[in-house]
């Protein structure tokens, strides 16, 4: 799959992941890039920086407004999505309504307008669910999945993520304005740890995914983690004028969180092929004899990946993150 010369299609592409990623494409010479999402101001904002995109103002939801934004259209790249984990908790339906309906609506709309691929972007919180953020991304993982059991010429797969620094909703972009108030940094749980992967990263995962999916499969780039309290001392060393003297403040757990997060569980483990930057979970409908045996309940974890500590990692991770304001 190339997208020079290709019609390509972003939902929710006024995010975080659909600003970088559209950069990205321009050098790849597509011949029409669109941005559909629900929100005007963001798409007006997102015009001044990139205003030969076309503009679609519609909803996932709707799929007569998806069907006529897909005419044409050669890949969908899936980020539309409520993903904020409080949200989500207070309206469950609203989130099943995007995450969940809205992706089956992609899917079924890219099927009949012939288009070319799909690849939709999941995070580990769909992996062993605990909050209705996660549960609306695990069924659309299913739903985007199970696509490609049947003859088609549309191929469908998912990339996962873990956080992505900066990104819309990311604690860094929190903590940064929280820091130049002056304000304590609130902490939930010191010791939980996230993984800490760039947009730029991100981007990198979609286009492996596009390049080497066969069909239904998860991809999952390796990524390092660190701790709440890691994150947060390194961000006053580095941001605050008061330095490590920056209050912190532990305000416990949120409802919906876990302590640590899955990118890889055991049980997709045993169906899953990796190399030094990559995991690949593929389709139990299209088993794979080269995928090695796994340790019973070994699983890919903030908790046991790479741990970076350091202020000089952390600082580093921070520095290629690059520019957060179009994404707050």
């Amino acid at each position: 799959m190339k997208l020079s010369g290709a019609t390509i299609l972003i939902t929710g592409g006024t995010g975080s992941f659909g600003n970088r990623v559209a950069a990205r494409l321009l050098a790849e010479s597509p011949r029409e890039i669109r941005i559909l999402s629900r929100d005007e101001k963001k798409q007006w904002e997102m015009r001044q920086e990139f205003p030969d995109f076309r503009y679609i103002i519609a909803d996932v939801r709707e799929p007569d407004a998806l069907y006529r934004a897909l005419q044409g259209v050669d890949v969908v790249f899936h980020a539309a999505a409520l993903k904020q984990v409080p949200s989500c908790e207070n309206y469950p339906w609203e989130a099943f309504r995007t995450n969940t309906q809205g992706s089956q609506n992609v899917c079924e709309m890219a099927l009949r307008s012939g288009t070319r691929m799909v690849v939709a972007l999941s995070t580990d919180k769909a992996v062993k669910p605990v909050n209705a953020m996660g549960m609306s991304k695990a069924m659309m993982e299913k739903i985007v999945c199970a696509q490609n059991q049947f003859a088609g010429q549309t191929t469908f797969c998912c990339v996962r993520y873990g956080n992505v620094m900066g990104s819309r909703g990311s604690v860094i972009p929190l903590f940064q304005r929280m820091i130049e108030q002056g304000l304590p940094l609130p902490l939930t749980v010191p010791h939980m740890t996230r993984f800490l992967m760039t947009l730029d990263e991100s981007v990198d995962l979609v286009l492996h995914a596009m390049t080497s999916a066969v069909g239904g499969e998860i991809f999952v780039r390796k990524a390092p983690a660190c701790t709440v309290l890691d994150l947060a001392r390194a961000m006053v060393r580095k941001y605050s004028r008061l330095g490590e003297g920056h209050p912190l403040e532990t305000v416990g757990i949120r409802p919906g969180e876990k302590i640590h997060e899955v990118l890889v569980n055991e049980y997709e483990m045993s169906r899953a092929s990796e190399d030094p930057t990559f995991f690949t979970v593929h389709p139990e409908y299209r088993a794979r004899a080269d995928v090695g045996r796994r340790e019973p309940g070994e699983e890919y974890t903030s908790e046991r990946a790479e741990r970076v500590s350091s202020f000089e990692a952390i600082s580093s991770l921070l520095d290629q993150m690059g520019r957060v304001e179009l994404y707050t």
